[in-house]
C-alpha cells in the first residue's frame, strides 16, 4: 500500500480558486478520474477528478478555502507500491467519468486573404473553430456578433458547448464582421468557418490570444494537463456566457454545461429549476427531481401534452422528390399555441347562419361614403361592431380563468382581435374598445392594422389584451369550421363564406344573403345556453344593423 498526495494542477493561471464543492469524505473508496472537489475562480468552475483508484486517508481543504497550483487536496491510499508519491490531478467540467475540459480557450485559426503578408491595407479573413480537443462536432449554442459590428481582438464572436464544457471563440483581430456562416443549434467541428472578418491594417503575425471566459475540451487528461495555459489579463469579456458554468446566465442560472445540455434533452427551463448545490448550483439531482414533481402534479399543472405518444418522424425522400423548408417563427408559435389550447381547453363548437340580406344592401348603398373616406366597407366592421354588442349583453364570453381554474376574471373592457393571414403566418392584432367606437373607425383600423400585419410592423401591444376573437375567412371560408380558442380568451367566432339560399317565410321560400357562424368556446366557463343566447343575440344584430345603435 502507497500514501499519495493529490494536488491542484495547473488550472490556467488561476489563483485563489475557490472550493464550493468537496465530493468526497474520509473512508471513501473512490475511482480513477471520479470528481474529488469543485473549485471556482473568476472566469470558470471546474470538477478536479482523482488521477489514482485509492481510499481517501485525509481531506486537505474545506469548502471556502482558497487554492492554486499545486496545492494538496487530500491523501489517498493506493494499492501501488510508490510511497510517498506526489499527484497532480487534472481539473474537468462537471462529474463525468472522461476528462475533457480545460481552463483556457483555444486559439483561432485564420486564414488571410491573398494580400502580401505584412502589408497594411484593409484585408478580409476567415474566422474558423479551432483545435477544441474532440474529433467530434459541438454545439454552437449563440452567436455573439452580427454582420456590420465592429469588434476588437479578443471579442467574443460565438459560444460552444459540448458535454463537458462551454467555450467563447474570440476574434482574431479588429475590425468588421463580414458576413456570418453559420447560427445557433448548428454543430461544428475544428476547421469550419463560422465568420469573415474586414480588418483593417492587416493581419496580426501571430494568433490571437484566448480569452479565459470559460473551459475548453482537451482530448483527454495528459493532454489536458500538459495544454492548459494561462489568458492574458488584459483579454477582453465583452460577453457573458449564457452556457458559462462558471457565472449566473442572463436569466440568473447557475449550472454546469452537461447539466444545461441535459436540460435541453429534457425540455427543462432552467429558470423554474431551484439549484440545491452551494450558491443555488444546480445539479443533475435537480433536473431528475424538477421531472419528477412535474409527472406528479396534477393534471392541469403538468406540461401541456404530457404524456402523449410522440409521432415518429418519416424519411420523405424514400417515396420521391421532396423541399424541406424551415417554418417561420409565427407559423411554430402559432402551432404550439393552438396545441396548447386544444390539449387543455374543453372545445365545444356552436353553429347558426345570419341574414346579411339588408346589410349587404346598406353596405352597398354606402359604397360611395366609403370610397369619400378612402376606405374599403368590408363586412367585417359590422360583424365586429355586432360582437362588441352582443359581448357586452353576455359578459361570460369575455371573462377569462385564473388561479389554476378557481377565479373567473370579467372583464369591463371590449377588445376584440382579428385573426389575419399573412405570408409569414397568422397573427391577432387587437382592436381596442371597440363598443365604443363607429364602423368607420372600426373599418379604419381593421384597414391599418391589416397592412401593419402584412409588412411584419405590429408591436407587441397591439396583439395584446384581446377579450374575444373573431377569424374571417371571408370568401375562401367554405361552409364553416371550428376555430380553436385562443387562451387566456373562452370564445372565438369563425365567420365563413355567405351564399343566396332559399329561406322559408312562412308562406314561400325567398333567396336570403346567409352568412354562416361558428362559436367555439371553453366549455368550462361557457355552457350551451351561454352560447346559444350569445349567437342569438348576435345574429339577430347582424339581420338588423340597425339594432346595434339601440
Amino acid at each position: 500500500m502507497a500514501e499519495t498526495t493529490i494536488r491542484v494542477p495547473d488550472i490556467g493561471g488561476a489563483e485563489g480558486a475557490e472550493v464550493v464543492e468537496i465530493l468526497v469524505a474520509v473512508g471513501d473508496q473512490i475511482e480513477l478520474e471520479q470528481s474529488l472537489i469543485v473549485l471556482e475562480s473568476d472566469k470558470a468552475s471546474m470538477e478536479i477528478p482523482a488521477s489514482a483508484a485509492g481510499t481517501v486517508t485525509a481531506l486537505n481543504v474545506a469548502v471556502g478555502d482558497q487554492l492554486s497550483e499545486g496545492d494538496a487536496i487530500l491523501q489517498l491510499e493506493t494499492g501501488e507500491a510508490t510511497a510517498g508519491s506526489e499527484v497532480s490531478a487534472v481539473p474537468s467540467v462537471e462529474s463525468e467519468p472522461a476528462v475533457e475540459s480545460a481552463v483556457a480557450e483555444p486559439e483561432v485559426e485564420i486564414a488571410p486573404a491573398a494580400a502580401p503578408a505584412g502589408e497594411s491595407q484593409s484585408q478580409s479573413i476567415e474566422v474558423t473553430i479551432p483545435d477544441i480537443g474532440t474529433d467530434g462536432e459541438v454545439d454552437l449554442v449563440e452567436v455573439l456578433v452580427a454582420v456590420g459590428d465592429s469588434v476588437a481582438e479578443g471579442d467574443s464572436l460565438v459560444i460552444l458547448e459540448s458535454d463537458k464544457a462551454s467555450m467563447e471563440v474570440p476574434a482574431p483581430a479588429s475590425g468588421t464582421i463580414e458576413a456570418l456562416l453559420v447560427d445557433a443549434g448548428v454543430s461544428v467541428s475544428e476547421g469550419t468557418v463560422i465568420a469573415t472578418l474586414r480588418t483593417e491594417g492587416g493581419v496580426a503575425s501571430t494568433p490571437a490570444a484566448p480569452a479565459a471566459e470559460t473551459p475548453a475540451a482537451p482530448a483527454s487528461a495528459p493532454e489536458a494537463a500538459a495544454s492548459v495555459t494561462a489568458a492574458p489579463a488584459q483579454a477582453p469579456a465583452s460577453a457573458v456566457s449564457a452556457a458559462t458554468a462558471a457565472q449566473p446566465s442572463a436569466e440568473g442560472v447557475y449550472a454546469g454545461p452537461a447539466v444545461r445540455k441535459l436540460a435541453r434533452e429534457f425540455g427543462i427551463d432552467l429558470n423554474q429549476v431551484k439549484g440545491s448545490g452551494p450558491r443555488n448550483r444546480i445539479l443533475k439531482e435537480d433536473l431528475h427531481a424538477f421531472v419528477s414533481n412535474a409527472l406528479k402534479a396534477p393534471r392541469s399543472e403538468a406540461p401541456a401534452g404530457a404524456g402523449l405518444p410522440v409521432i415518429p418522424e418519416v424519411d420523405f425522400a424514400k417515396f420521391g422528390d421532396i423541399e424541406a423548408e424551415p417554418r417561420s417563427r409565427i407559423d411554430k408559435l402559432t402551432a404550439d399555441n393552438m396545441r396548447r389550447s386544444w390539449l387543455n381547453l374543453p372545445h365545444v363548437t356552436q353553429f347558426d347562419d345570419a341574414d346579411i340580406t339588408e346589410l349587404e344592401q346598406f353596405r352597398a348603398d354606402m359604397k360611395h361614403e366609403a370610397e369619400r373616406r378612402g376606405l374599403k366597407l368590408s363586412p367585417l366592421p359590422f360583424i365586429l361592431k355586432a360582437c362588441a354588442v352582443a359581448l357586452n349583453a353576455h359578459p361570460k364570453l369575455k371573462s377569462s380563468l385564473a388561479d389554476a381554474g378557481d377565479t373567473l376574471v370579467s372583464k369591463h373592457y371590449c377588445n376584440i382581435g382579428m385573426a389575419v393571414d399573412t405570408p409569414a403566418g397568422l397573427v391577432v392584432p387587437v382592436i381596442r374598445d371597440i363598443d365604443h367606437k363607429t364602423v368607420w373607425d372600426i373599418a379604419q383600423e381593421v384597414a391599418d392594422l391589416a397592412a401593419l400585419a402584412r409588412d411584419r410592423k405590429l408591436r407587441a401591444d397591439q396583439m395584446q389584451g384581446g377579450v374575444f376573437t373573431v377569424s374571417s375567412l371571408g370568401n375562401i371560408g367554405g361552409r364553416g369550421f371550428t376555430p380553436i380558442v385562443n387562451p387566456p380568451e373562452v370564445a372565438i367566432l369563425g365567420v365563413s363564406r355567405a351564399d343566396i339560399q332559399p329561406v322559408w317565410d312562412g308562406a314561400t321560400f325567398v333567396p336570403r344573403k346567409m352568412l354562416p357562424l361558428s362559436l367555439s368556446y371553453d366549455h368550462r366557463v361557457i355552457n350551451g345556453g351561454d352560447a346559444g343566447r350569445f349567437l342569438t343575440e348576435l345574429v339577430g344584430l347582424l339581420a338588423d344593423i340597425r339594432m346595434v345603435l339601440m
